[in-house]
């Protein structure tokens, strides 16, 4: 229980399917004395939901396994000069890890989240799909998670749309009927992003060139940009130059550069694929050489492609057209129709004029 409105609607759901019903917040992050987390607020919200529907609720705190699990994990990626996204490992680690074991003690036979996903289980396998409206889909974000957890899991709302959820929080009385989606990663809140990491990491400015080399500018430090980024670069016009945005293409880590383009389809913005890392699959992996879909982020609509796999776990994806800002650091997840089969860490891109040869020297050398 989130506090939000679409963990609300499934906890009343089960209730009206027969199941015995236990709410549970996690505070996953420490209150701030910036006023940006809201989990006080959230811990009101979730408890006026479950006093409507007459079920206990029980407040427990993750922040330690959350800060060791996930926050590391951030901060190191982030350090490496790549773009990270926690609430993968959040999923994985805490809400179908933690959370999981903990309801676990308390007697509980399956978890159950508001996701907008849905799943097919035999006695043998389960299937994540995408949920129903496809404009809340959240399969991309549950990628990571095993099968044995998602045995274990309940999403009432998949087979749902996100007005229909509404509509049933209002009838029901629930406070939070109208309450706003949260955006963002979930521990920065609504502060600025560079403000936040600040306090963790230290900058390093440096040289702002294009691919040339020409000296355009200073940046504050590569951890705050990431690839296709266009607002912050302070760039502005050139003389001499056409008069088209700036974009980020590289961050060089080795020599602490930024290399920017102009113009928002610039090549050096465009890949023909990926090389990703720590695969994990929900159930058998893919077939080498398969068609197949992906996303390098959420709420991209599927991209066909041709997936190559090695002994290691890692795997290549062909895309069938050049794919924009795909981003080292990310997900891509592979999709096979509407069923999500999981995904992996994007470690490095294919450049539109590279090799196509899979899981080649030129692919993992590629900044």
């Amino acid at each position: 229980m989130s506090g939000g409105v679409d963990s609300s609607v499934a906890a009343f759901l089960l209730l009206e399917a027969g199941y015995e019903v236990h709410g549970l917040f996690m505070n996953n992050w420490e209150d701030d004395e910036d006023g940006y987390c809201q989990s006080a607020q959230d811990c009101q919200d979730a408890r006026q939901v479950c006093t409507e529907l007459g079920i206990p609720l029980h407040k427990v705190d993750f922040a330690e396994e959350y800060r060791e699990r996930v926050f590391a994990y951030f901060l190191e990626e982030i350090r490496a000069g790549r773009t990270p996204n926690p609430d993968v490992l959040c999923n994985r680690e805490i809400k179908f890890g933690t959370f999981r074991e903990y309801a676990s003690r308390l007697g509980a036979r399956y978890t159950a989240t508001g996701h907008y996903v849905r799943v097919e289980r035999s006695a043998a396998s389960v299937r994540l799909l995408k949920g129903l409206d496809q404009d809340k889909d959240q399969s991309y974000f549950l990628n990571a998670v095993s099968a044995q957890a998602l045995q274990d899991a309940l999403f009432p709302i998949g087979e749902m749309q996100k007005a229909e959820v509404r509509s049933i929080a209002r009838q029901q009385g629930f406070d939070n009927f109208g309450k706003k989606d949260s955006t963002g990663i979930c521990f920065i809140g609504e502060r600025h992003f560079r403000s936040f990491l600040e306090n963790y990491l230290p900058a390093a400015p440096g040289d702002i060139r294009d691919p040339d080399g020409e000296l355009l500018g200073r940046h504050d430090g590569l951890m705050y940009y990431t690839l296709g980024q266009r607002q912050g670069l302070g760039i502005g016009g050139r003389k001499g130059r056409a008069e088209s945005p700036w974009y980020v293409a590289v961050k060089n880590l080795e020599c602490n550069t930024l290399t920017v383009v102009q113009g928002h389809d610039h090549p050096l913005l465009y890949s023909s694929g990926l090389r990703a890392i720590d695969s994990h699959w929900i159930g058998t992996q893919p077939e080498n050489g398969a068609r197949l879909a992906a996303k390098t982020r959420y709420r991209q609509k599927d991209q066909p492609c041709m997936i190559t796999l090695d002994e290691k776990g890692n795997f290549a994806l062909f895309f069938d057209h050049p794919q924009r800002a795909v981003t080292p650091g990310q997900f891509a997840v592979v999709y096979d129709g509407e069923r999500c089969l999981g995904g992996g860490v994007i470690d490095a891109i294919l450049p539109l004029s590279a090799n196509h040869s899979p899981l080649s020297a030129s692919q993992r050398d590629v900044v």
